[in-house]
Formats: C-alpha cells, structure tokens, sequence
C-alpha cells in the first residue's frame, strides 16, 4: 500500500479534492481507500436502529453487514483516539490511501488552498511534509510544486510518484 494526504483549512476543498483523486485513481485501475479525521463528534449511526441500540447498551464494537457493504462501529468511550497508523493498519490492503486532515502527521502530503478561504497562514511553509500545494490562485514564492485546483490528472500523477509504501 501507498500513502498520501490531502490536507489543509477549513473549508478550502479537501473533500472535494479527495473525492475526484479517488475517481481519477479508480479511473486508472487503481484500488483506492480513504481515511478522513474529522475535529468533531459524528455519527453514522441513528437514534432508533439495532446497532444504536446495541452501542448505547454498552457494546464496544458493532459490526453491522448487508448484501452491500458492511460498517464497523468502535466506541472509544474514554480512551483516547488511536493514532493514524493503528487506524491504518486496520484497513484492508489496496494500491493507495488517501488521508484527509491529519495534517501534523508525518505522512506526505498535498495541502489544498482557495483563495477565497484563505484567512490562515499556508501550512506549508513551516512543514516539510507538505510536498505540493493544490490552489485556485498561483502563490509567490513557493519552494514546492504548485497545482491548479482543478489539474486532477496532474496532481494524481504528482501523488503516484511521490507516494511512499506503507508501512
């Protein structure tokens, strides 16, 4: 497996940048899976449906399955969050992971940048894991490669040769 990240502010286009590399990467014939940490508590789980039930009566795992897709559901209750790698390494294998946020971890990545969201500093440039920056406006003085936001073929190739095996 290869790894690689996409990260950067709130609301710049991570997602939707992860979510065409993931079409583009597929397109080609690539087998592709996606990590995205989020900051806040979520769910996938609702109010009323067996699996919410089987949680909030104290179960620490639920697997639920279909003919579809399966899920599976793991309270930390209160343990900390598991790093990156433990989380990794529960993935099944596949030709690239695609990790979206993480930002301070120390995989390769590409951090995306709009202008029109742009109120923080670039994180690039005080992280060395940052190999490229995908905008919708050029940047001055950049001592990395730069991508149009909009280049996805160009940055999937830009990832594929920069992509480290893991682990």
């Amino acid at each position: 497996m290869r790894l690689y990240g996409v990260t950067g502010w709130k609301n710049n286009g991570k997602t939707t940048l992860v979510e065409r590399l993931v079409t583009e990467m597929t397109g080609r014939g690539l087998t592709v899976s996606t990590v995205k940490h989020a900051h806040h508590g979520f769910d996938i789980d609702a109010p009323g449906k067996d699996s919410h039930r089987h949680r909030v009566a104290g179960a620490s795992e639920v697997l639920v399955a279909s003919g579809t897709r399966w899920a599976l559901l793991h309270e930390l209750r209160d343990a900390d969050e598991p790093p990156l790698t433990a989380l990794l390494a529960r993935l099944s294998p596949v030709d690239l992971v695609i990790v979206e946020g993480y930002k301070r971890e120390p995989h390769p990545k590409i951090e995306v940048r709009r202008a029109t969201a742009a109120t923080r500093p670039l994180i690039a440039e005080g992280d060395t894991t940052i190999r490229a920056v995908a905008t919708d406006k050029p940047l001055a003085d950049l001592d990395r490669p730069q991508f149009d936001l909009d280049a996805v073929a160009e940055i999937a190739d830009f990832i594929l040769a920069d992509a480290p095996s893991w682990p």
